[in-house]
Order: C-alpha cells, then structure tokens, then sequence
C-alpha cells in the first residue's frame, strides 16, 4: 500500500501530532507521518516526534514583516519532506491566503467545536456560557476563511452539569485524538475508494459518443446506446478482490502480449478472458487515467458501427 505522506504542524505539546504518529504506525494505516514542524523551537511536540525517529523542524516565532518569509521557509521544507498533505494539530497561526492557497484540499485542520459554532478561541468557554448540551470537535479542510472550510467529521461532546472549561477541554480532547487519525485516513483515501475510481471511469467512458451506462450482472458498465458493451467495472467481483475496469482487445494475442508486458497492471478476467477482454487495475494507486482513457477509447472502436467510428 503506498501510504500519503504527511506534514504536521505544531505550536507546543502536539497531542493531537502524537495521536496521528501512534496511529501511522498501524501496518494497515494509509498514512505516514515525513515531518513535524513548529512555530517555536521550544515546542514539546518537536521532542517528542525527534525520540520516534520522524524529522522535526523548529522555526524562531515570526514578528511583523518576518511573517511572509517564515511561511515561505515553512512551506518550502514541507514540499522538501515530500508531504502530500498537511495536518494542522494545534497550529496557532493565522495561515496567510498564499499558504494556504499552494495547499488547496491537501490541508487539515482540528478545531475544540462543533463548527460551524464557535470558529477562533474560546470555544469552551463560549459553549457553557451558551449553556449548550453538548460541546466537541470537528475536522474541516482548511481555507482563506478561518475555521470556515468543509467538515470531514465531528464528535460530540456532552456538557455536564457544573463543567468547568478545563474539564471540558480534557474530555474533547481525547474525542480530537479519535476523531483526528480516522477522518485523515478516511481523507487520503478518498480517491481510491470504489465509488470515486468508478466515477473517473464514468467521466471517461460517457464522454464516448452515443454511450450509456447500464447494470450487468451486478456491474456498472458501458455500451453503445441500443449496441454492444465496451466497457464493465468491477469489484470483488466473485470475491477476487480487485477493483478494474474490463475492456476488449482485439484478440488473446493482444491480451496476453499486454498481461506479459505489465502483469502488474492487466490481468486475464475470469469469465470474460477466453472472449479476448482484458482487465486493467484500477486499485494499485496513482492510476494513469490517460491511459485509462485511450484503453476506453480503443475498445469503443472496435465495437462501435463503422459509420459512427468514422466520424469519431
């Protein structure tokens, strides 16, 4: 599994940078933790990410016109550790619109609240002056707009009866710790979940002239309207396990000659193999979907009416 590379950025303890690296150690996460970063070489959470081996980088606390440079050196040894993404985890910045900008959809961020109530400080305090019954955490994607970006997930905290802001802080705490490593890992996964791949092969296949999608034999696949299939999608299908897309070829020579040259990414399908198709996977990352494309594109052809291929 090839895991997203993630960059962590911390102001002081970094509980919630700790609650990600323990759970990247899971052989099953889809995540690992290349660098942890903090806005003062003091801050605890760079000691810690030190003692477990991840790179730690500690910036002298930026003042007045030294802003813009301390984010540019940021940013730049961010994109030097090869981080994918960023996981803000107690960051006490006020990110600037160009930062985060270079960042679109590729940063997280966890806030004490239930957004979108309460966005900026206080939020414990402002919960039980609100007399709320429950208070808690959120994770959102991060944008210009402070705390204002898209919810990924939240938890729920109850407030109890003579809850002090300390108390309350603890107890969300520990729902951030939660909340944090699974909605990341639910994040970094997003495109290669089944119902997005088979999105991207929509896309493709539906912009061929006169396609349609239908169902058959439990797959989504796609057809000439009123003619032949030139297209299945499957997963697990019979209980293989494999996520792909099936096309045709013009023959077994063709097919075998593919699954020789990469047998990583074709394989012979069951039931629609000894029919000349060939399956591509779909499911091994960093899909090329150009390629995907033209594969679509070819099996079309040599399904499609001549008149209609001709004028294509």
């Amino acid at each position: 599994m090839q895991k997203a590379r993630i960059a962590v950025l911390i102001s002081g303890r970094g509980s919630n940078m700790a609650a990600l690296l323990y759970a990247a150690k899971a052989a099953d996460c889809p995540f690992e933790i290349v660098l942890v970063a903090a806005d003062s070489p003091d801050a605890a959470g760079l000691r810690l990410a030190e003692g477990e081996g991840i790179p730690a980088l500690g910036f002298p606390k930026p003042t007045g016109k030294d802003k813009s440079q301390f984010f540019e050196a940021l940013d730049l040894q961010i994109r030097k550790s090869g981080a994918d993404y960023i996981a803000l985890a107690g960051f006490m910045r006020i990110l600037p619109s160009s930062f985060v900008g270079g960042w679109e959809g590729r940063m997280l961020n966890i806030h004490p609240s239930l957004l979108p109530k309460y966005k900026g400080l206080d939020t414990h305090k402002r919960a039980l002056e609100a007399g709320d019954s429950h208070a808690g955490c959120s994770v959102h994607i991060v944008t210009a707009e402070l705390d204002d970006g898209p919810v990924l997930g939240q938890t729920p905290v109850a407030i109890l009866p003579g809850d002090t802001e300390d108390a309350l802080a603890a107890r969300i705490l520990i729902a951030e710790h939660q909340l944090y490593s699974r909605v990341l890992a639910e994040y970094v996964q997003r495109d290669s979940q089944p119902e997005a791949i088979l999105a991207q092969v929509r896309e493709r296949a539906m912009a061929l002239p006169r396609a349609e999608e239908t169902l058959s034999h439990g797959m989504p696949c796609f057809g000439i309207e009123k003619g032949k299939k030139f297209a299945y999608f499957t997963k697990d299908h019979h209980g293989d396990g494999i996520t792909a897309l099936i096309v045709k070829t013009t023959g077994e020579e063709e097919q075998a000659m593919l699954i020789e040259e990469d047998p990583d990414l074709y394989y012979r399908p069951a039931y629609f193999g000894p029919s000349g198709w060939i399956g591509i996977r779909l499911d091994g990352g960093a899909t090329d979907w150009d390629h995907v494309r033209d594969r679509l594109e070819t099996s079309w052809r040599l399904i499609a009416p001549r008149k209609l291929a001709d004028v294509f």
